[in-house]
Parts: C-alpha cells; sequence; structure tokens
C-alpha cells in the first residue's frame, strides 16, 4: 500500500507540491492522542499499528500509575473519538516498509497483512468465535487463559472486526514431507468431525489410514508442545479419524477430465499419490505394477501386524475411484521400455520405483550361506507367502525399521531367539522408538 496513491479528501493538501497528511507510527495512547491532535488541526491521519487494534500495553492494564484511575475509563473515549474522526484512517495489521521522499513530501509504504474476515461484512457479534473449533493462548491476559483462533483483542476493540491470525507455517507442518495440515485435521479431530479431518489430510495425501499407522512422524519431531510435556499424537488422531470414516463414502469432486494420458511406474505411496493429483486434475493416469499387488513397499515390506491389508487395499480402490488406472504384474524396463509408453501415446512418465535392494555388508561369507538374507528382500517373501515358518535362532544386522520388522515377524513366525546386533547405542538406532519398544516387549 502506497499512502502517496490514496485520494485525500479535499482541503488535505497544503501546496501542489507537498502533502496536508501525517503518517503516526503505534497506535498506544501517545499515538491515538498524537493522531487526535492533529486531525484537530486539519490534517489528514495515518495511524499504522501492528497488531489487529488500537490501545496498546495501556488497554491491558486495570488501573493507571500513580493515580489508579480506572485504565480504559481513560482511554476508551480517545479510542471512540478516534474511531470516528473524519480526519483520521486506522490501519491495523500494518507495518511501515519504507519511508523515502523530503520534508513535506514523503512517501511511506505500508505493509498490510489480511485478517481472513470480510471487512465488510463483519458486525462484530462474536458468533464466529462461538463456534470456531480452535483454541489459542490469549495474548491480551498474557496467556493465562484461551481464546478462539478468531478474535478481538479485548471487548472494547478498535476497529471492531475479528481478526485470524496466520503465523509463518507451523513446525508441525514444515516437519511433515507432504505439508500436510496437521493443526486443521487436529481441530476436526478434536471437535469429532472426523469426515472433515480425512478431507484435509486428501488435500495434501491419498492415504491417510496408511500413514495413520506407518507413517515415521516427523511431525510430533517438530511438535511445540515437546517445550511442555510430550508431542501431540499426531499420528494416531489421523489414525483415529480413518477408523471411524468409510473413505469409500466420500464424495469424488466435479473433475473436467483432459485428454493427456501420464503413465506411473511403480504403485507405491509416491505412485498412489502422483496417479491421485493427477486424476484430480483431470489427466488419465495409468499405475505399471511389476508385482502381482499394487501398493509397493506398503505391501511388499511393511509386515501385516503393522500395516492391516484390508486398510491398503480399501484406501487403493478409493484412489481408483477418482479415475485412475492399475495394471499389476506389468514390469517396464525390459520387454516394455519407457520409449514405448511414449509410442502409445502417453505424454509424460513418472518414475516412482523405490528403494528395494538392501545395503550389503561386503564381508565374507554374505553370499555363501543359503541362510544369510537380504532384509527388504525377505520382508518381500514373507509378504507375498513364500516363508512361512522359521526354526532355529535368528541374527539381524542393523537397527533401522526394517530391522526391527524382521525381528518381530522371526518371531511370529517362531524363531526359537531373535536377537539385534547394531554398531552404535540404542539411542543412536534410527528406528522408531515405539517400534524399538513393543519388539523389546516381545521378547
Amino acid at each position: 500500500m502506497d499512502l502517496t496513491e490514496k485520494k485525500l479528501p479535499e482541503g488535505a493538501g497544503i501546496t501542489e507540491s507537498k502533502v496536508g497528511a501525517v503518517v503516526v507510527v503505534g497506535g498506544g495512547i501517545a499515538g491515538i492522542q498524537a493522531a487526535l491532535d492533529l486531525a484537530d488541526s486539519g490534517f489528514y491521519v495515518y495511524l499504522v499499528e501492528k497488531s489487529s487494534s488500537i490501545g496498546g500495553k495501556m488497554a491491558q492494564l486495570d488501573k493507571t500509575f500513580p493515580t489508579n484511575d480506572c485504565s480504559m475509563c481513560i482511554i476508551g473515549p480517545k479510542l471512540v473519538e478516534c474511531s470516528r474522526h473524519l480526519n483520521i484512517e486506522i490501519l491495523t495489521l500494518s507495518e511501515v516498509e519504507s519511508i523515502t521522499g523530503e520534508e513535506g513530501n514523503f512517501q511511506v509504504r505500508i505493509y498490510q497483512k489480511a485478517r481472513y474476515i470480510d471487512l465488510d461484512k463483519c458486525t462484530g457479534c462474536g458468533d464466529c468465535a462461538q463456534v470456531c473449533p480452535v483454541g489459542v493462548s490469549d495474548e491480551y491476559n498474557e496467556g493465562l487463559c484461551m481464546r478462539a483462533a478468531t478474535y478481538l483483542p479485548y471487548p472494547q476493540s478498535v476497529p471492531r472486526i475479528y481478526t485470524i491470525d496466520k503465523k509463518d507455517r507451523p513446525p508441525c507442518i514444515s516437519g511433515c514431507p507432504a505439508h500436510i495440515n496437521v493443526q486443521g485435521y487436529v481441530a476436526m479431530v478434536k471437535a469429532g468431525k472426523y469426515k472433515e479431518a480425512i478431507e484435509i489430510i486428501m488435500q495434501d495425501m491419498p492415504l491417510p489410514g496408511v500413514l495413520g499407522r506407518v507413517c515415521v512422524r516427523f511431525c510430533e519431531q517438530e511438535c511445540r508442545r515437546r517445550e511442555i510435556d510430550e508431542p501431540v499424537s499426531i499420528k494416531e488422531l489421523k489414525r483415529f479419524a480413518a477408523d471411524r470414516v468409510d473413505i469409500l463414502s466420500l464424495p469424488v469432486p466435479e473433475i473436467t477430465p483432459r485428454e493427456e494420458r501420464v503413465a506411473i511406474i511403480g504403485s507405491g505411496p509416491s505412485g498412489l499419490a502422483a496417479g491421485y493429483f493427477l486424476a484430480l486434475d483431470g489427466f488419465k493416469p495409468t499405475i505399471f505394477e511389476a508385482s502381482k499387488v499394487p501398493g509397493g513397499m506398503l505391501a511388499l515390506g511393511i509386515p501385516e501386524y503393522r500395516l492391516p491389508r484390508k486398510v491398503l487395499r480399501t484406501e487403493i480402490e478409493n484412489i481408483m475411484r477418482f479415475g485412475v488406472e492399475i495394471k499389476t504384474d506389468t514390469p517396464i524396463g525390459k520387454d516394455r521400455t519407457i520409449d514405448n509408453l511414449f509410442e502409445e501415446g502417453y505424454r509424460a512418465v513418472y518414475v516412482s520405483t523405490g528403494a528395494h535392494k538392501g545395503i550389503k555388508l561386503n564381508i565374507p561369507g554374505e553370499d555363501e550361506f543359503k541362510d544369510s538374507h537380504q532384509c527388504v528382500p525377505w520382508l518381500k517373501h514373507v509378504n507375498l507367502g513364500n516363508i512361512k515358518e522359521i526354526n532355529g535362532k535368528v541374527i539381524i544386522i542393523g537397527g533401522g525399521n526394517a530391522a526391527i520388522d524382521a525381528a518381530r515377524v522371526s518371531v511370529r513366525l517362531g524363531a526359537e531367539e531373535v536377537h539385534i546386533v547394531y554398531r552404535r547405542t540404542r539411542d543412536e538406532m534410527p528406528a522408531d522408538s515405539i517400534e524399538i519398544e513393543e519388539a523389546l516387549e516381545e521378547g
């Protein structure tokens, strides 16, 4: 906002080269009084305040020093007079970005943030605050109580227009690789609006039930609640909502179809998400999966006890409702190449084959013994039903999530003893701490 571009009231200009207007920065009691004095002198005043209401710290006081008078009784009439004065324009949620020019003819550039409330429609009734499901710390009362996310700073606020503060991106959202609106769906779960919570999640990722079970919880590692006690159980809340909503009953939005076809190689979480969002944009995505079942590592790498196959199948079926075609047992690369896909009319190819190979130790005997296996391929054989029983003792080298999965699966398949060997300390193990605890409880 450039104040020199605003039309001033008739008679406000002092000369052709000078501007008969004054900018007062700060809407506390000093700024208010200065604005009133200048306005009464005939100047047009822009009162710039960075918060959503003028009044400053004096509005927070109960009594004034040293007279012990009621603070609001003193400042209240000033607030009303300032809001009604024809020569005063109040600019809240505003800060000065730059000042240029010369004496008598300055140019001031103001940055004004959005209120996220329609100024022309807000009557100050407070109905929005009564139904707002989000509660935050009340700065006006020094954090001693909570307020709704849509609020007036204090009852006598000027202007009397409700505001929604949009801070910088929350750390939980920044920590999430998919940047899911964590605050939004957690608030919906709190309000018992599970359908709305799932709809918020699916704006950024189409697998809420899957994530509610196997997500590695980067969001919880960034949660500011850790500064007080423990992080919010974000992953469990996601699962809680997903288990209470029939995802197949959610409506499919109206999609404007496009002619372009897109090939996706691999039906893991990346391929499924790509197909889902391409379908929402009207494209015709086809997912090619080399395995007999869709899902990639969700189906082949993660054990059944962590991710029930019914949950995975249901969410894949839901993705297909949006127009995504999945072709299983259709490898790409040898008999059918990416060039062939372009020749078949696909305008683009998205490769999401995942990382199905483990890292070798390069030690003697690693490839010589029949019962020496790479963890990821071994879990794949288990999930495909090729390994149904284990006899004797098992030793697992490594401390990641795959190692923990292999250990717990080995116990379930009948191993006499299972040992995990890791080169560093237990605290340095990269596996999820909860998974480690549960593995220890299983023996």
